[in-house]
């Protein structure tokens, strides 16, 4: 078996293997039913602002319990437009067709529902937007139905309208609206899939978020990591550093506008902090200490991460900005891979303090350490979930695989069942656990995969190279 590339990441290892929705929004078809109250989006706002529609029927629900055993029907036909309009994003009618295809993938990736055939979808008149032809879709074998429009606006901004409706109770079920700058179209489909999923499935929304990761190309051992960011389904990607020193480790902070990760620049194993909007990145701690494996707190005050001192290795944190690290354990041995809590009260590690690796919990200030893990094997890369309910790990017993549990250790359940799966990192509403999967033979090549917590609907995230060390981050504001 291979080591573990992040699973068994250590002081010494790392030595070893790198040297020195608006008011305008609603302004919808004609036979609009009466619109739901809404703010003005300010005309500079780069991204969508929207608005709860009402809940008129009560009963259509999706059991998220029972993976892909009974996926929902739904239909998703073309958005239209009231007039076809050039934008800097396209055309509205082929916006129209994309953005319905967005929310198709969407929905379909989560395994919870089963959208109409292409060539059984008709087309919807701008009108139909708001009085479906519920006979047609119920015979087209759906059991709910999205539609939507397109429009472009006079201060060259985009409104997408978006319906939820029982088909069978011929009902609205709930609707809203988005203004979105041209280069923002996309995140309207998604906020339009998630008002769907929650709508039908009670759980939170998640698809209007990104991944950061490390993109990977080039032989074994002499591998080009470069830090990379895109939406949750792959789409809009792009390198965020060149590559020129290896990175490992990223996490995206509360407010998303930072990442901290590992990087090797000049030879130096320390870790930065990247501003997104500027692309400047910074030194965090200034020690000839190795210094790994970071993460932010909940409020973004503070940088949690571990560094080799005198040949032992603790957890320490400092200020976002910078300053003094305060250690917050203090055992023999190898503490690493610190993750926080939601509320940011307690701490979930890994330490091999017991002999073996295994995870552990303890309060913020590092005091009351408890071991939680003791099935067969190793664990490691604890990571607590957004709903505060579970922590998601990696366990090493011959393969390498993602698994959860309770804060407690209790209620053990692997997810994956694969050769080396490892670093999971969970989507904004708990339910979604992102990972990567590296490949039997030599090569070294990995890929980025997520699976749901049945353990039933799992699936690659495309990449255009090879990936590793995924972090999904929070809703987008």
């Amino acid at each position: 078996m291979m080591p573990s590339r992040l699973a068994l990441l250590t002081a010494a290892m790392a030595a070893a293997l790198f040297p020195a929705m608006a008011a305008q929004a609603q302004q919808a078809p004609a036979q609009q039913p009466p619109a739901p109250a809404s703010a003005q989006t300010p005309p500079n706002q780069t991204g969508p602002d929207q608005t709860a529609g009402p809940d008129q029927s009560g009963g259509l629900v999706v059991d998220v319990t029972g993976g892909t055993s009974a996926p929902l029907g739904i239909a998703i036909p073309v958005m239209p437009t009231s007039a076809v309009v050039n934008t800097p994003a396209g055309p509205t009618d082929k916006l129209g067709r994309d953005l319905a295809q967005i929310v198709t993938n969407d929905l379909k990736n989560s395994g919870l529902f089963n959208p109409v055939a292409a060539n059984v979808l008709k087309g919807v008149a701008y009108p139909e937007v708001t009085a479906p032809s519920f006979d047609y879709w119920g015979g087209a074998g759906a059991q709910t139905l999205v539609q939507g429009f397109v429009r472009a606006n006079g201060d060259g901004t985009l409104t997408v309208g978006c319906y939820l409706y029982d088909i069978f109770a011929r009902s609205e079920l709930t609707r809203q609206g988005f203004v979105v700058s041209p280069g923002d179209w996309r995140r309207a489909g998604h906020k339009c899939a998630d008002m769907v999923y929650t709508r039908l499935t009670g759980e939170g929304p998640y698809f209007d978020s990104r991944i950061i990761y490390v993109s990977e190309t080039g032989p074994k051992g002499k591998r080009f990591k470069r830090l990379a960011i895109m939406d949750q389904d792959g789409a809009n990607h792009r390198f965020l550093t060149n590559g020129q020193s290896i990175v490992l480790t990223p996490r995206f902070s509360p407010d998303q506008k930072s990442i901290v990760y590992m990087s090797y620049l000049n030879d130096r194993p320390a870790l930065y902090v990247y501003d997104i909007g500027t692309a400047r990145q910074r030194l965090l701690v200034n020690n000839p200490n190795i210094t790994f494996a970071p993460r932010f707190s909940p409020d973004g005050r503070w940088i949690l991460f571990s560094m080799a001192v005198a040949g032992n290795t603790d957890i320490y944190r400092v200020p976002t900005a910078g300053g003094s690290p305060q250690r917050l354990t203090n055992a023999p041995g190898i503490d690493t891979g610190g993750s926080y809590s939601p509320d940011g009260s307690r701490i979930a590690f890994e330490s091999d303090r017991s002999g073996s690796q295994q995870i552990y919990v303890m309060n913020a200030d590092g005091s009351n350490p408890q071991r939680i893990t003791f099935g067969g094997g190793r664990y490691a890369t604890p990571a607590w979930s957004p709903r505060g309910d579970l922590i998601a790990f990696t366990r090493v017993s011959g393969d390498f695989r993602i698994g959860v549990m309770s804060p407690a250790g209790g209620n053990e359940r692997l997810l994956t069942d694969n050769w080396q799966d490892e670093s999971p990192s969970w989507s904004p509403n708990g339910r979604v656990i992102t990972f990567f999967r590296s490949h039997q033979g030599g090569a070294g090549n990995a890929d980025l995969w997520s699976v749901d917590l049945t353990g039933v609907n799992e699936r690659k995230i495309p990449t255009p190279l090879d990936g590793s060390d995924p972090a999904w981050g929070p809703l987008r504001p």
